[in-house]
């Protein structure tokens, strides 16, 4: 279980950096972000989140407003996940814990 959970986290943790440098490259690229191939490339990282989370929100949220609910989507699952890692490494009372 504690490998599943490594590996949950792992995903969380490069889908993650990849909207976080999307932001920061939204940001500092202006209006040239689409032919950044940095920005291309973070997008393509975090394509599968953001395709999914486009899913399952109302039609009323604009796509521009769609990776920020991602970025936030998985942070709140990444918290969750490190949470219950500590949990389980703590009732199995590894010595890495500690």
């Amino acid at each position: 279980m504690l490998t599943f959970l490594n590996l949950v986290q792992v995903v969380l943790y490069i889908a993650l950096l990849g909207l976080l440098g999307q932001g920061i490259l939204y940001v500092l690229a202006g209006a040239k972000r689409d032919s950044n191939f940095f920005y291309k490339l973070l997008q393509v990282v975090g394509k599968p989140f953001t395709a999914m989370v486009r899913k399952l929100t109302p039609k009323r949220v604009a796509d521009q407003h769609v990776p920020i609910v991602t970025f936030l989507l998985l942070l709140i699952i990444y918290v969750v996940v490190t949470f219950e890692k500590i949990n389980l490494c703590v009732a199995a009372n590894m010595v890495g814990c500690r």
